[in-house]
């Protein structure tokens, strides 16, 4: 199997099985070792240029606006692997608190997004029907590989890192206790730093953690590639709020290749 970057090495220091690492720290997560396998790109998400601007109100409107209509085009494909995710889930408890994130996505963020659009000036056939830039596409294309390819688990490898980053930005220690002024980006910071959210992340790394742990030896390998792979793809989507040209010219920053390895 391919890895996610080209090849099947973990980091250095990141023991290249869930097994070894169980070994070698205590209280072992398998989110945790997920996570670190992910560096750097792990670190190049969760402290980027973009969220470090957004938090501190110095985000250029044009860079968030770009961002933000190719995350509205992104939301329609991740509602549905939550979707897939009740479907596949194997309790009702946890169903239903699939179900209530749904809410979530469909009712707050959705509220959010048409706001914030108005405020931008962005015309709705603009973020209705808008252009892909490749990396939006690749990170599409990896959640509907997961989903229907894949089944429960799979899908966790991929929701867990999509919303936990989010998190980790939104909460970093080094953020100002001022919010930024403009409401577009107060509330975007707002939206991933309540305790509601944090638990709910909370759970979902719980739910990949007994899954994770209880997995053979090569699917842990597999989700590992598609949790480092959407973690790279969050720092490629990052960098093309930034890239005016990669809404049209099919390159960005960062790699968005790969996707089809899986």
């Amino acid at each position: 199997m391919v890895g996610v970057t080209g090849t099947d090495e973990k980091p250095p220091t990141v023991p290249a099985t869930y097994t070894d690492y169980a070994e070698a720290v205590e209280n072992p997560r398998f989110t945790d070792w997920l996570r670190e396998c992910a560096e750097p790109s792990w670190t190049d998400a969760t402290e980027h240029r973009f969220t470090r601007e957004l938090r501190a109100d110095e985000l250029a409107d044009a860079a968030f606006r770009r961002y933000l209509v190719q995350d509205y085009a992104f939301l329609e494909t991740l509602v549905g692997a939550f979707g897939h995710a009740v479907g596949d889930a194997p309790t009702m408890a946890a169903k239903s608190r699939l179900a209530d994130f749904l809410g979530t996505l469909t009712d707050d963020e959705n509220d959010y997004f048409e706001r914030s659009f108005d405020a931008l000036g962005v015309l709705e056939s603009t973020y209705r029907d808008p252009d892909l830039t490749p990396t939006t596409a690749a990170f599409r294309d990896l959640l509907l590989r997961a989903t229907g390819q894949g089944g429960y688990t799979e899908t966790l490898a991929v929701l867990v890192p999509a919303e936990w980053v989010y998190l980790t930005w939104a909460t970093a220690e080094d953020s100002d206790d001022d919010r930024p002024e403009r409401f577009y980006l107060a509330e975007w910071v707002d939206l991933h730093a309540v305790p509601a959210f944090a638990e709910f992340v909370g759970w979902l790394r719980a739910e990949l953690d007994r899954e994770g742990a209880a997995a053979s030896e090569r699917r842990q390998d597999e989700l590992a590639e598609l949790f480092c792979r959407t973690v790279e793809l969050e720092v490629a989507f990052f960098d093309a709020a930034y890239d005016a040209a990669d809404e049209t010219s099919g390159g960005s920053a960062a790699n968005t290749g790969g996707v089809d390895s899986w």
